[in-house]
C-alpha cells in the first residue's frame, strides 16, 4: 500500500480523489444506483494496512464492553485507532455468523457514505483475512475520542439530541427503499437483527463457558424477566426468542433502509462541523428505520432530553423533513419495533425499576396485537 498519506483526517476532505486505505468518492445522498459497486481498498494484512506507521501503542477502549483489541497509531502526526475484530473475541459475530466482518464490507462497498454531510463514520482503511482461519479484520479509524459523547448517564442537551435525531433520520432517508436482495446477504440478515439474545444464541455462548460477560448477564436477566413480567408478555417474547420469523416477516412488509443498527450514546458523538459521529458499524444491513429509534430508547433511557414518545415523534418529524412520507406505515412499524426491542433487551429491563419495565411491557403488548 505504501506509506500512509492520510487525506481522510479532515472531516470535510476532498472527495474527488481516493487514497490507499480511504473511501472512494461518495455518491449523492439518496442515489441508490451502484450502492454495492464502489470499492474502498481492503488491505491484505495488518502490515500492509499500517505500512509507514512509526508509532503504535495499546489503546484502552473507554466503553469497556468490547473484548476486541485496540491500538492507537499516528499517521502524519494525527492519531488514529485500529480495532482488531474476530469471532473468537466477539459474541455478536459468533451468534450472527459474521465471518470477515460486515462493517469492512459495508465500508468497502461505500454504504457508510450514504449521507456524508450528516454522518461521519471515521473509517479510513481496513484489512481482512487475519487471525484464526482468516476470519478476522482490522479497521483503521481517525481518533474521534474527543468528539464522542462523554461516558455516563448525563442527559443530552435538547439541541444536541434533536441534531442527532435529525442526522440519524437523514441517514435513513438517504437509503430509503434499499433492500438487500442477494441470496447470501453481505450484511446482517434481516431476521438476525432480533436474535442477539435469543435462546439458541445464549445456549451457544453457555456451551463455550460464557467467554464474554454480556451473554452471561443476559441469561440471568431473562430469568428475572420471567419472574417479574406478566405471563402473556413472557410467553410472547419467549416464542419470538425461539423464532423471530413472525416479527421479521411483519416488519419486512413495511419500508426498509440501510441501518447502522447499534445507535446508542457510547457509539455516538458530534463532530465540530455538526455532523453526527457514528462508530461500531457491526450491525449494518437492511432494516426498518424505527429499529434505530427503538434501540436508542431502550439503551439511552437516562440520556434522553425528552420523553420516549417525544423522542420518537422528533425522529418521525425529521424523516418527514427529509422527504419520507410516514403516514401509511409509521404506527405499525414503530409498535413492532418496540416489541422487537423487548425481544432484544427485555433481559436488560428486568434489572431496572418497575416503571421502566412496565413501559416496555405495555409497548410489547401493542406490538403483539400486530402479529
Amino acid at each position: 500500500m505504501g506509506p500512509l498519506q492520510d487525506p481522510c483526517t479532515s472531516p470535510r476532505r476532498d472527495r474527488s480523489a481516493t487514497a490507499p486505505g480511504c473511501k472512494a468518492p461518495a455518491r449523492p445522498a439518496g442515489d441508490h444506483r451502484g450502492m454495492l459497486g464502489e470499492v474502498g481498498h481492503i488491505a491484505r494484512s495488518v502490515e500492509e494496512l499500517l505500512e509507514g506507521v512509526g508509532r503504535r501503542e495499546v489503546f484502552v477502549n473507554p466503553d469497556g464492553r468490547s473484548s476486541s483489541a485496540f491500538e492507537r497509531v499516528w499517521i502524519d502526526g494525527a492519531p488514529h485507532i485500529v480495532k482488531y475484530i474476530h469471532p473468537d473475541d466477539d459474541f455478536t459475530m459468533r451468534v450472527s455468523g459474521d465471518i470477515g466482518h460486515r462493517s469492512v464490507r459495508a465500508w468497502s462497498d461505500g454504504m457508510l457514505d450514504a449521507a456524508p454531510d450528516l454522518v461521519d463514520h471515521a473509517i479510513v482503511g481496513a484489512a481482512a483475512g487475519i487471525g484464526r482461519n482468516g476470519w478476522g479484520s482490522a479497521l483503521l479509524m481517525r481518533d474521534v475520542s474527543e468528539e464522542l459523547l462523554p461516558q455516563g448517564d448525563s442527559r443530552l442537551a435538547a439541541d444536541e439530541h434533536l441534531a442527532f435525531l435529525d442526522n440519524l433520520a437523514g441517514f435513513c432517508a438517504a437509503s430509503w427503499g434499499w433492500r438487500d436482495h442477494r441470496t447470501a446477504p453481505a450484511y446482517l440478515p434481516y431476521p438476525a437483527r432480533w436474535g442477539w439474545f435469543g435462546r439458541a444464541a445464549l445456549a451457544g455462548e453457555a456451551a463455550l463457558g460464557f467467554p464474554e460477560r454480556i451473554p452471561s448477564v443476559a441469561a440471568e436477566g431473562w430469568r428475572r424477566f420471567e419472574r417479574r413480567v406478566e405471563a402473556d408478555v413472557v410467553a410472547a417474547v419467549e416464542r419470538l426468542r425461539d423464532d423471530v420469523t413472525p416479527l421479521a416477516d411483519a416488519l419486512r412488509r413495511t419500508p426498509s433502509c440501510f441501518l447502522h443498527g447499534d445507535v446508542k450514546s457510547s457509539n455516538t458523538g458530534r463532530a465540530t462541523d455538526g455532523r453526527t459521529v457514528l462508530i461500531d458499524w457491526a450491525y449494518v444491513g437492511e432494516g426498518p428505520a424505527c429499529h434505530e429509534i427503538a434501540w436508542h430508547l431502550a439503551l439511552d433511557r437516562d440520556r434522553l432530553s425528552m420523553s420516549k414518545d417525544d423522542t420518537a415523534a422528533a425522529f418521525r418529524a425529521a424523516l418527514e423533513r427529509r422527504g419520507v412520507d410516514t403516514a401509511s406505515w409509521w404506527d405499525h412499524q414503530y409498535e413492532l419495533c418496540l416489541l422487537g426491542a423487548v425481544v432484544q433487551f427485555g433481559w436488560e429491563k428486568a434489572f431496572g425499576d418497575d416503571e421502566e419495565l412496565q413501559w416496555w411491557c405495555t409497548a410489547a403488548r401493542r406490538g403483539m396485537r400486530l402479529l
